[in-house]
């Protein structure tokens, strides 16, 4: 079974689908790590985030591993760390949005999504790397709430920077963090973390094969 989880930045995506899988025993995957991954990659070897050729060679010959303890690695570096850092987030965006970086990426994502049942989040995952998904969930919040989601994982950034960020964040992904058509829709912006997993489980355990 595959359960797709779609959003925009700081929506609780990631939290939400890491404790999903961890209490199903379901496989988590972040697409967002990857791109993250492929922007560190780029960053150390000097490739300007504009070069779509250069950044779709690069994520052909630089396999992505996401393991189950988190330990993200591309090309042999363990990049776990590295790819949280504010630098990172600035650059992503950029390299995420071109075609032939995506191609690659949703090829490699639809690859890992049908080796057993996986909770996979990030963005056009119900719409376009997990079309045929189980279970499709879209979360969202109010846009302060997920600014001061975003500030208590990025404390080094200002409050205003982060809004700021967050606002050019939605505009560049708009095309991309759309609604799968048979999504559930839940808006976290007053839900508890716990709340939104369990309503998510209970759907998920309706789906399960008897």
């Amino acid at each position: 079974m595959i359960v797709a989880i779609d959003g925009p930045a700081g929506a609780g995506k990631s939290t939400v689908a890491r404790r999903l899988a961890q209490r199903l025993g379901f496989r988590y995957l972040d697409t967002g790590a990857m791109y993250r991954a492929l922007t560190w990659l780029a960053r150390e070897q000097g490739i300007d985030p504009e070069d779509e050729q250069a950044l779709h060679e690069l994520a052909s010959e630089n396999p992505i591993e996401l393991e189950p303890s988190g330990r993200v690695t591309i090309g042999g570096h363990d990049v776990t760390t590295a790819i949280r850092s504010a630098e990172i987030d600035r650059v992503v965006p950029i390299i995420a949005r071109h075609p032939a970086v995506r191609r690659v990426m949703r090829a490699t994502q639809s690859a890992m999504a049908d080796a057993g049942d996986t909770v996979i989040e990030g963005r056009d995952i119900g719409t376009v790397v997990a079309r045929d998904a189980t279970v499709k969930v879209y979360l969202d919040a109010d846009p302060a709430v997920r600014a001061g989601r975003r500030q208590a994982e990025r404390p080094e950034i200002g409050a205003d920077a982060l809004v700021t960020d967050l606002r050019e964040r939605d505009a560049r992904d708009a095309e991309r963090t759309l609604v799968a058509d048979d999504a559930l829709l839940i808006d976290t912006t007053d839900l508890e973390i716990d709340d939104v997993v369990a309503r998510i489980e209970q759907l998920v355990r309706e789906r399960l094969p008897a």
